[in-house]
């Protein structure tokens, strides 16, 4: 297990708790992640942005202005990348020797 089995594109908190969120559900909106991840409008939109670009949500926007909903889905590569993501700090946090020794 080494650090470069992390991903660096789900690591970060705010993205880690997202993916959570959508490996646990067939979507959530925008709102959901929001109030449960704790994040401003803005500062979800930027997290939700780089896991699209990286192929690991997929965006679904429902009406047009002030009533409309965005909804997010973990895609089949977002899900093998947390997947893999979650077993490396499983593995990591398995591994860690102890300060004490043997």
């Amino acid at each position: 297990m080494s650090l470069g089995d992390l991903d660096p594109i789900i690591h970060t908190p705010k993205r880690l708790a997202a993916m959570a969120m959508l490996a646990n559900a067939e979507y959530a909106t925008f709102q959901f992640l929001k109030d449960h991840i704790g994040l401003t409008d803005s500062d979800l939109s930027k997290q939700m942005s780089t896991l699209e670009s990286a192929g690991y949500v997929k965006a679904t926007k429902h009406g047009r202005g002030p009533g409309s909903t965005t909804s997010y889905a973990m895609t089949r590569q977002g899900g093998r990348a947390y997947r893999a993501h979650r077993a490396a700090l499983y593995a990591m946090l398995a591994d860690e020797p102890s300060p004490s020794g043997p």
